[in-house]
């Protein structure tokens, strides 16, 4: 269940990192438009926002629907709320940075001369608008907040671990209801209605439910497919706490396993273990995956290993780092990952184990703590 309260969250501090970082890349300037970016660096939960990030101002624009939550939102985080009615954004940000004019002194010094743009999260007719209003040089920058917000503090730990253990006490009391004759969607609809009795505030993304044929296909949509004895039964589940999720994966059977579930469980689960046990600060992103993609590939099932070992977690699903094959990132203390291996053999089923993990400096923690074991879901229809 969900405590009663829970630390508060501050975004304190968070834009003049991003500023300094900013600097550091060589520009004056950031216009931010990545509405979760915007949200770590100000706390502003609107579903409408630009932020600029200059050397003396940090400025959140928006709209009129926002003119009282903004500045409340805003008043922790030390930056500024402009609220523009009927107005372009693209004007405001140009007035804010003034095109090259206003912030000058006489020699020019404090001219912005360089703007960077958030190049993977603006569209292009945004950048030529801009482009054509500022007396600036735009230059791009990929992942530059992703990464800093990567590292959680404490409150944003505990949000994901209260998801986690969310996730954990339902699945617990769901499996029971788990049984022949139950169709995909309606298992996804218990999950998540379990998950909002017990304080959630929604699905952290769309349930994944796959049984049968469906558990060959990683990001199946759960459907009106029917539990069927034999089926692998994957359930990708996780909760949403605050804008912070947490992720798990595990997979059931329907009665009684075959020789073959029996032995591609058995290897997922320890693939698992060898690449939950890699994980640790000043590791690699991509030694996780290769542990996990190595031990599969000992055993014969290389070839059905289709995806990524994991990605970072906390506003969004898929965050920094990914852990990926080739991913040279360095893992970092409070970084949270997933661990997710899983064989997939088409026209048959699949078998996925994932874990929500805190990067540790001696290794990490697990938030997700449901049990692993192949659990053998009733083969007795509900009456």
């Amino acid at each position: 269940m969900r405590p009663l309260s829970l630390p508060p969250l501050s975004a304190h501090g968070r834009s003049e990192r991003v500023r300094a970082a900013v600097e550091a890349k060589g520009a004056d300037a950031l216009v931010v438009t990545d509405l979760t970016n915007i949200r770590w660096c100000t706390g502003f939960t609107g579903s409408s926002g630009v932020f600029v990030i200059s050397k003396d101002r940090h400025v959140l624009i928006t709209d009129s629907r926002y003119r009282d939550q903004a500045p409340t939102q805003l008043d922790s985080s030390g930056c500024e709320a402009e609220v523009s009615i009927n107005s372009d954004w693209v004007a405001v940000v140009s007035a804010i940075l003034n095109k090259g004019k206003g912030l000058n002194d006489v020699n020019g010094a404090d001219r912005t001369t360089r703007v960077a743009l958030e190049a993977d999260r603006i569209v292009w007719a945004d950048q030529r608008r801009l482009s054509e209003a500022l007396d600036a040089e735009l230059m791009e920058t990929v992942g530059l907040i992703a990464e800093l917000r990567s590292v959680k503090d404490e409150a944003e730990l505990m949000r994901i671990q209260t998801a986690a253990g969310i996730v954990d006490a339902v699945l617990e009391e769901c499996q029971n209801r788990f049984v022949l004759g139950v169709s995909e969607r309606e298992m996804a609809q218990m999950l998540e209605d379990g998950m909002r009795a017990a304080g959630a505030d929604g699905p952290a993304y769309d349930t994944i439910v796959a049984s049968g044929p469906n558990a060959a296909l990683p990001h199946a949509r759960a459907g009106s497919r029917r539990l069927a004895n034999g089926d692998l039964v994957v359930v990708d589940v996780g909760a949403l706490v605050e804008g912070y999720r947490s992720d798990m994966t595990r997979t059931f059977v329907v009665g009684s396993p075959d020789d073959r579930a029996v032995e591609i469980h058995d290897i997922v689960t320890r693939a698992q273990a060898e690449g939950v046990a890699t994980v640790r600060a000043g590791v690699e992103a991509g030694e996780i995956d290769r542990a996990c993609r190595a031990f599969i590939a000992r055993e014969g099932y290389g070839d059905a290993f289709v995806h990524g070992t994991g990605h970072g977690v906390g506003l969004d699903i898929h965050e920094f780092p990914a852990v990926r094959r080739g991913n040279t990132a360095i893992l970092s203390p409070g970084q949270v990952i997933t661990v997710e291996p899983g064989i997939y053999l088409s026209g048959y089923g699949g078998v996925r184990v994932e874990d929500t993990v805190v990067v540790t400096e001696d290794g990490c923690r697990p938030l997700t703590k449901f049990p692993k074991e192949f659990v053998c879901l009733s083969s007795q229809p509900t009456i």
